[in-house]
C-alpha cells in the first residue's frame, strides 16, 4: 500500500488524526456544491454499527475556476458539516471532511474527488497495517438502509476471497397511479421526474440483465455510490483514475478482472432521482435530458444485441482449442464478425493464445480484453451500423427502440415473462429489480 501511495496518490496525507487500529471500513464521499450532505451523513450515522469500526471521509471539493456560487456552497456545506459532526461522532464512527477548492481544471470532477478520498483511506489502513481494509463509495445525495454498515461487513466476512462488490441499489420512485390519489406519507414529486427515473433505473438493470443473458462475466451494476472494495485490490489495480464522468465504471473494470467479484443485495443504497448537470452522463444527466427533450419514452439498446452476444461468448471456450482464429469466424454472428475485424481481434487472438498455458488461462486473458467496456463498444458498433443505414448485405445494426419495449422482449427471452399484457414501466422495473436481487 505505501508503494502504491507513493507511485499513483494525487496528494500527501489529508487527515491529521491517527487511524483507529480498529477501524475496518472507510466510507468515501465526493461532495461537490451539495446543498444536503448532511443527510447523507446522518443516514450513514443512523447505521447499526457493525463489530469494526468505522470511519467517513468527505472531500468537499471544486476546481479552482468554479463559480463563486459553488464555492460559496462548498464553504457552507464544510461549515454546517464541522457542526453537525461536533455532535455526531464518536469513535465507533468517526467523520472527517477534505476541502480543497482549487483542484486543477483538467482534472477536477468525482473521479479526482473519489481517488483523493479513496487515496487517503488506504493510507489510514496502511498506517495500521490493515490490507484487507474496507473502502466503500458513497455519494453525497444518497441515503441507506439502517443495516448497510453491518451488512458490507458480514458480507466481506462470508466471502474473503472477494476483491470487492456491488451494492443493491433503488431510486426513490412511486406508481404513477398514486399521485391521482392524496396519500398520506407520499412526499410531492414531480410526476415527469418520477417516469424518469422509473426509466433510467429500469435501463440500468435491462442493460446489466442482458450482459447476465448473454453470459458475460462482468454482468455487474457499476454505480460510484453503491460500490466497494479492498484496500489490497484497489492499490493492485492502480487506485481510481481521475474521470470527470464514469469513473465507477472504468474503475470496477479492473476489479473485475481479478475474479470473485460479488453482489451485496441485504441492503439498500437509495441514490438522489434529482435532474442535474454537474457531469456528461448518469442519473442526474438522464433524468435533465428526459425532462428538457419532452420525451415519453428513453430509448434502449435492441435486445437481438444480446442475442448475439449471448452466441459468441457460448463459442469463445471453443476459441481456446484452436490455433487458427478464421477456423472458428464462419458460424459467428454477422455482428460479432464485423466489430472483430474492425478491432483487429485476429492479432489480439494470436497474443491471447500466445500467453495462455490452460484453457481456463485463455478465458481469463480473453475477458480482459473483452471486459465490459469492449463490450459496450459492440453494443454501440451494433447501434451505430443501423444509424448509418450502410445497406449492406448480411448485417446492417440494430435500432435503439424504447426501453419499456426493450425490457418486455429480454424477459420473454429469459423466460421471465410469458402474459401478453400491458405493464406500466413501474411494473417492469419492479420485475427487474427483484431479478436482480435474486441474482438470476
Amino acid at each position: 500500500m505505501i508503494s502504491y501511495l507513493q507511485k499513483h496518490s494525487f496528494c500527501s496525507a489529508q487527515i491529521s488524526e491517527p487511524s483507529n487500529p480498529r477501524v475496518n471500513i472507510i466510507v468515501v464521499i465526493p461532495c461537490f456544491n451539495e446543498p444536503d450532505l448532511i443527510s447523507s451523513l446522518e443516514s450513514l450515522w443512523k447505521c447499526s454499527r457493525p463489530q469494526c469500526d468505522v470511519e467517513v471521509i468527505v472531500v468537499i471539493n471544486a476546481s479552482k475556476n468554479s463559480s463563486p456560487e459553488i464555492i460559496l456552497q462548498n464553504e457552507k456545506s464544510f461549515e454546517e458539516s464541522n457542526h453537525w459532526i461536533e455532535n455526531n461522532s464518536d469513535d465507533s464512527l468517526r467523520i472527517f471532511l477534505i476541502k480543497n477548492n482549487s483542484l486543477p481544471e483538467k482534472h477536477a470532477g468525482v473521479g479526482l474527488a473519489r481517488k483523493i478520498g479513496m487515496d487517503e483511506a488506504v493510507r489510514r489502513f496502511a498506517n495500521v497495517n490493515n490490507k484487507d481494509g474496507l473502502i466503500v463509495c458513497f455519494d453525497a445525495d444518497s441515503t441507506c438502509e439502517k443495516n448497510y454498515l453491518v451488512e458490507i461487513e458480514n458480507h466481506f466476512k462470508k466471502f474473503p476471497h472477494s476483491p470487492g462488490c456491488s451494492i443493491y441499489f433503488e431510486h426513490p420512485v412511486f406508481r404513477p397511479e398514486t399521485f391521482a390519489e392524496e396519500i398520506s406519507g407520499i412526499p410531492k414529486v414531480d410526476p415527469k421526474i418520477n417516469e424518469g427515473i422509473i426509466q433510467y433505473e429500469l435501463f440500468l438493470r435491462y442493460y446489466r440483465q442482458g450482459l447476465k443473458f448473454a453470459g458475460h462475466p462482468f454482468s455487474f451494476h457499476t454505480i460510484g455510490s453503491s460500490m466497494a472494495v479492498r484496500a489490497d485490490a484497489y492499490c493492485k489495480q492502480g487506485g481510481m483514475n481521475k474521470r470527470k464522468a464514469g469513473e465507477d465504471f472504468y474503475f470496477l473494470q479492473k476489479i473485475f478482472a481479478l475474479g470473485n467479484f460479488s453482489e451485496i443485495n441485504s441492503t439498500c443504497v437509495i441514490p438522489s432521482p434529482r435532474p442535474s448537470l454537474r457531469v456528461p452522463f448518469g442519473t442526474g444527466r438522464a433524468i435533465n435530458d428526459f425532462i428538457e427533450k419532452k420525451e415519453e419514452f428513453i430509448q434502449a439498446y435492441h435486445p437481438e444485441t444480446f442475442v448475439d452476444l449471448k452466441k459468441f461468448c457460448e463459442r469463445i471456450p471453443e476459441l481456446a482449442e484452436i490455433e487458427n482464429f478464421k477456423d472458428g469466424f464462419d458460424p459467428l454472428p454477422h455482428s460479432i464478425k464485423k466489430f472483430l475485424l474492425a478491432n483487429d481481434f485476429e492479432k489480439n487472438f494470436r497474443e491471447i493464445k500466445k500467453n495462455s498455458s490452460s484453457a481456463e488461462m485463455f478465458l481469463k486473458r480473453f475477458y480482459r480484453w473483452f471486459d465490459g467496456f469492449r463490450v459496450l463498444k459492440f453494443v454501440h458498433f451494433v447501434r451505430d451500423q443501423h444509424t448509418k443505414n450502410t445497406n449492406e448485405t448480411g448485417f446492417n445494426g440494430f435500432p435503439e427502440i424504447q426501453i419499456a419495449e426493450a425490457a418486455k422482449k429480454l424477459l420473454v427471452m429469459k423466460k421471465n415473462l410469458i402474459e401478453k399484457r400491458d405493464y406500466f414501466t413501474f411494473d417492469l422495473l419492479d420485475i427487474y429489480r427483484q431479478m436482480d436481487k435474486a441474482k438470476t
